[in-house]
């Protein structure tokens, strides 16, 4: 029997670690149906051994919880997730389990919508708040970034006293590919798949972010109305069409189990051909008297169960695998597959991440493999089934693109080109260098820099600063008011802060922040170029990696050649950070938890204003940590390292 307890609590761990990355981290590590599977061997053993039952289990509770750094929304109806059924015969026991308690049933089925579930609230058919569902009693604000959204409408058709509605936001599959072909373009790591891009695009702080991703919802439920009586689901959700909702695909109310199991294996036929990733259907009972009658337990409705598509895998052979040189330099392995219908499309490549996941896979051309959609989107090798060579594929020794010796740094898994002057790495340059948290040069988007790049304009950053309107009026696509908009933002990227040229440069290691941090150090370039690596180190938030790399950089003849051509042609090499005075010259905050009246950036521009720093970590260097509600770990840090916690009125006197 202590087997058997041991076995579960390590379930309940893995689960609880699992749920954690993939709800509140947005970076999932095994895929849907494994965390599933474990979770019905983890609720089985419980059933079978009730003497090891826990309240806090997995198995009751959902798995998400409010975010500290928006402000919490306490649910009023809560926000149940679903019990999941992995065959027809699990479906047949729901319904079975349905009729030991109403009669005369009749369901509605609809998609189970891969995404993040919202609540919407509207007060005279004006939208006022949406939260996410967090744990289903208390979710996050997150209105601001709901608001951008084009799908979710900010005022209804009718004016209804009040309504709260849940759905699912999402991301389409072609707004995923294009995220995530930006991502590999700036050597990012991708979302793993859509419902991660969406969950990491509704948490930005940055509504702007939110709305370039393209997100969209799907409403499906009504939480609580005044001022309209419904009866049956399929009368809500017609319902909230005419309020002017985006309302759930393909439902369809039917009279039996088994023509439900039909419509939900009708819309996993489709599944492929969606432009929207799904992970399962669901069927519900439609009458919301009978609902009453089943109610719900500690964790599931009793009168809807979700049918969860298993993953989709096939063979087939590797023809060729393909190098690619990222931003960075970073070499990209890509098999290049036998084409094979998969989840609906056909696949002809897949990654193969980097030379140790081909050594631990033993991947090599002419093996024969199993391929999978990971999300049902990014193709990847799973294993090899049939050995047709000798050993694993192995990088060139040389680049793909310029021929240059390519090297393995101490600690790395990637393999990298470090010539600067490296073809394949100059429209991923060009394009990070204009993007919105580096140089932020409106309407140089990617497209329209490759093609600029095509036609022999800019063969390098600073011949962005030498662009010709009348060239541009002249192509293909363009006018002479687009020309204009564009030398216009060119011109205006010059006033930048030093520290968005810094991110700009493209530094190995070296982020938006990090370059800010940089720009306030030393004030100007030539002091930056001129520093010390332990004066570099010296910055609180950096360490030797980030310092190594800034010293470096401003070491080399290519970057001092591309200071001086940009100093030429008059972009801002000073920072702009101004300081009212010196009273917290010396001093580190960090900011946690939601303060009562500042924007946590509003806090870190007045700490700057007077000479301060902000930190995203508590440390020995801190000074102070200032706290809102829901301070969260970093509270527990300071205290452990002795820091002083002060709150917004203690901040205020501080700064008068």
């Amino acid at each position: 029997m202590e087997n058997i307890k041991q076995k579960i609590d390590e379930l309940r761990k893995t689960l609880r670690y699992h749920s954690d990355r993939y709800y509140n981290d947005d970076a999932p590590e095994i895929e849907d149906y494994e965390y599933d599977m474990m979770m019905r061997e983890l609720k089985e053993l419980e059933e079978k051994y009730p003497q090891y039952d826990a309240v806090d289990s997995p198995t009751k509770r959902v798995g998400g919880k409010a975010d500290n750094s928006f402000e919490s929304v306490e649910h009023t109806v809560r926000m149940e997730s679903l019990q999941d059924a992995f065959s027809k015969e699990e479906i047949f026991d729901f319904d079975r389990r349905v009729k030991e308690s109403v009669s005369d049933v009749h369901y509605v089925v609809e998609p189970k919508i891969d995404g993040l579930s919202v609540s919407l609230e509207y007060v005279n058919g004006e939208f006022v708040r949406g939260s996410t569902r967090g744990d289903g009693n208390v979710g996050e604000d997150v209105s601001g970034n709901l608001r951008v959204i084009h799908n979710i409408p900010l005022k209804l058709n009718v004016a209804v006293p009040f309504i709260e509605v849940r759905g699912e936001v999402y991301m389409p599959k072609k707004s995923f590919e294009r995220v995530v072909d930006r991502q590999l373009i700036n050597d990012e790591k991708p979302f793993k798949n859509p419902r991660n891009a969406a969950a990491g695009s509704l948490r930005q702080k940055d509504s702007r972010v939110a709305a370039e991703r393209g997100l969209d919802i799907f409403v499906f439920n009504i939480q609580q109305i005044e001022g309209a009586t419904l009866n049956s689901h399929k009368e809500s959700l017609d319902y909230l069409k005419k309020l002017g909702f985006n309302t759930i695909p393909y439902y369809e109310r039917v009279d039996d189990i088994q023509t439900a199991f039909s419509k939900v294996e009708e819309i996993g036929e489709r599944r492929g051909s969606l432009e929207f990733d799904i992970d399962g259907a669901v069927i519900k009972v439609d009458d919301f008297a009978q609902r009453e009658i089943l109610g719900s337990t500690a964790k599931f409705p009793k009168w809807a169960v979700a049918f969860k598509y298993p993953p989709e895998e096939k063979q087939t052979k590797i023809i060729d695998i393909e190098i690619t040189v990222g931003r960075t330099g970073k070499l990209t392995p890509t098999a290049v597959l036998e084409p094979v219908h998969l989840a609906g499309t056909t696949v002809s490549r897949a990654t193969l991440h980097n030379q140790d996941f081909i050594n631990e896979k033993g991947v090599n051309i002419g093996d024969v493999v199993t391929v999978r959609k990971a999300g049902d989107i990014i193709p990847e090798v799973l294993c090899v089934n049939e050995k047709h060579s000798d050993g694993s594929f192995v990088y060139p020794d040389i680049c793909p693109s310029c021929h240059e010796k390519v090297i393995r740094e101490n600690g790395e898994v990637d393999i990298r080109c470090i010539n600067p002057e490296c073809p394949a790495q100059l429209l991923r340059n060009l394009i990070h260098f204009c993007s919105r948290d580096a140089m932020d040069i409106e309407g140089l988007g990617p497209s329209i820099i490759e093609t600029f790049v095509n036609e022999g304009m800019i063969n390098k950053v600073t011949d962005i600063y030498h662009l010709d309107k009348d060239k541009i009026a002249s192509l293909d696509g363009f006018k002479e008011t687009s020309a204009n908009n564009i030398i216009a933002s060119v011109e205006n990227s010059k006033n930048n802060d030093l520290g968005k040229l810094i991110f700009a440069f493209g530094i190995r290691h070296i982020g938006a922040k990090a370059g800010k941090l940089l720009a306030d150090e030393f004030k100007n370039i030539d002091n930056i170029i001129n520093a010390s690596k332990e004066a570099i180190l010296d910055i609180d938030g950096y360490g030797d990696i980030m310092a190594d790399a800034v010293y470096d950089f401003f070491h080399t003849e290519n970057a001092i050649e591309l200071v001086n051509e940009l100093k030429a042609v008059g972009v801002n090499m000073q920072s702009k950070t101004v300081v009212v005075d010196k009273r917290f010259d010396g001093m580190t905050f960090v900011l946690t938890g939601t303060l009562p009246t500042y924007k946590r950036s509003e806090a870190s521009k007045i700490i700057e204003s007077f000479g301060g720093k902000t930190s995203s970590s508590v440390s020995k260097k801190t000074t102070y940590v200032l706290a809102g509600e829901a301070g969260g770990s970093k509270l527990d840090k300071a205290a452990a390292l002795g820091v002083p916690v002060i709150d917004e009125d203690e901040f205020n006197e501080m700064i008068k």
